[in-house]
């Protein structure tokens, strides 16, 4: 028996675990797969010696994170690897358009839209923690640092395409703003999608955009290291069908979406709460490819090979278009596509000479299309002669996205939709989002606040709501 029970491995249900357990409070973590990490994790998905992370590649907000920086995970040996530069987004012209850990070298590249951006972002790196702190947790509460949150908040209400042509001339900047925009996976016209391409923006300033050297799977294992440290237990290949099956304990925190929650601990939930779960919406899928390939990408623009992830979409209405078609059910004829080199900078990724590729698209939430072509069509769109360095590639749909970590619900990666009012309120509206109908339950993956990253602080929020509830 233990004071609380964690169903998850994920980087939320292992942070969970430890803020419990660094309050004194004895923790087991149940995990389905045979590995922890959720979708912190990587494996030879291709070749022997080619290492690939399975989702998350690259950690803005893990290395940003109030919580991991507090537990300071070079401890247990988690490296952080640092590109030269953050981001790079190809043009048709053969340049590419740099997004960098200096706030001056960025502007500097934007020319005369330098200054614009330096006035967006600027203000909010300095005041980084105080962010983070409201930013990073229910946005229900009153805020801590109501006059940060605002110069955050006041121009993120904008869609992210009516934004970046108010405050940009150049479509450098414009095209720039949209990629990072489209994290929200949100047509760009929707409101609030400009509040990530600066939330983005702010943390790559604070903290670039880095890799873990050896593979994503290095935070999950630093993370149980440091559970294990407190002396929490981890039990992997442990699939939970219902609560029932569980020993008794005091809390039980599920890092799993409410669909999920719904089906382990319904007989526990109150019938109105059961059916807020029920009705809660999820978001567009990933169709992901993995390469291993012979050489770095060949990309025109010879910067990219400066950055460890490549925004591949084109301008900015080019990759309006491609998440618009998403939101409307299609399969976008020219995707957006986020590119990962992490082998560039971390050679332990791949044999010598040889290097990793790791890419997705949109896509509707559980589509059936094969975007192979379309994805590798921009790649050459940007890169020419990419697909003449192909040793192997992995294919994955939202199905097999689904299979390799069941919170990923018709391949959708961040815990469910990001339209403004689920977002701000995940997964519905609740004075404490992490508590549920019953007492001794909790819900700390991404399906609540802050939301879709690698940054333990769902799990951090719903640790300290279970202190204050079920052990006070």
């Amino acid at each position: 028996m233990s004071d609380a029970v964690v169903i998850g491995s994920g980087p939320n249900g292992l942070s969970a675990a430890i803020e419990l357990a660094r309050h004194g409070h004895s923790v087991t973590v149940y995990e389905a797969n045979d590995t922890v990490g959720g979708g912190c994790r990587s494996a030879e998905l291709t070749l022997p010696g080619f290492i690939h992370d399975l989702c998350s590649a690259f950690h803005p907000m893990g290395a940003a994170s109030p919580f991991f920086r507090e537990l300071d995970l070079t401890k247990e040996g988690l490296e952080w690897i640092e590109p030269p530069v953050a981001l790079a987004h190809p043009l048709d012209d053969g340049t590419a358009v740099l997004l960098e850990r200096s706030v001056d070298a960025t502007a500097a590249g934007l020319g005369p839209d330098g200054r614009a951006y330096r006035r967006l972002v600027e203000p909010l790196v300095g005041e980084w923690d105080d962010l983070a702190a409201d930013a990073l947790g229910p946005l229900v509460r009153i805020p801590r640092h109501p006059f940060v949150l605002a110069r955050l908040g006041l121009p993120g209400l904008f869609p992210a395409r009516m934004l970046a042509r108010r405050a940009f001339g150049t479509e450098r900047a414009r095209a720039l703003f949209a990629g990072l925009a489209a994290h929200s996976v949100l047509p760009l016209d929707a409101p609030l999608t400009a509040s990530f391409a600066l939330m983005f923006a702010v943390a790559t300033h604070v903290a670039s955009w880095p890799l873990a050297r050896g593979g994503s799977q290095r935070v999950a294992d630093a993370l149980a290291a440091r559970l294990r440290a407190l002396g929490g237990t981890i039990e992997t290949g442990r699939r939970v069908g219902s609560i029932a099956e569980l020993p008794t304990a005091r809390a039980y925190l599920c890092d799993v979406t409410p669909r999920q929650l719904d089906r382990i601990a319904g007989q526990r939930l109150s019938d109105g709460y059961r059916k807020r779960l029920r009705a809660f919406r999820y978001g567009p899928g990933v169709f992901k490819l993995d390469y291993a390939i012979d050489g770095p990408i060949p990309w025109r623009a010879q910067e990219c090979l400066r950055a460890g992830t490549v925004h591949v979409g084109g301008t900015l209405d080019q990759i309006a278009e491609s998440e618009a078609a998403v939101a409307r059910g299609e399969a976008p004829a020219r995707p957006f596509v986020l590119v990962g080199q992490q082998s560039l900078f971390d050679p332990s990724r791949a044999p010598a000479g040889k290097h990793t590729v790791w890419a997705y698209c949109h896509v509707p939430n559980g589509s059936t299309v094969d975007m192979t072509e379309r994805i590798e069509a921009q790649l050459e769109r940007f890169a020419p002669g990419f697909s003449d360095r192909i040793l192997a590639r992995s294919v994955m749909g939202p199905a097999e996205v689904e299979l390799h970590n069941e919170n990923n619900i018709g391949g959708d990666i961040g815990g469910g939709s990001n339209s403004v009012l689920q977002f701000m309120t995940r997964p519905f509206p609740r004075l404490d989002p992490y508590t549920t109908s019953a007492r001794e339950l909790y819900l700390c993956s991404s399906s609540t606040p802050p939301g879709g990253g690698v940054h333990g602080m769902c799990g951090y929020h719903a640790a300290r709501s279970a202190l204050v509830r079920a052990f006070a």
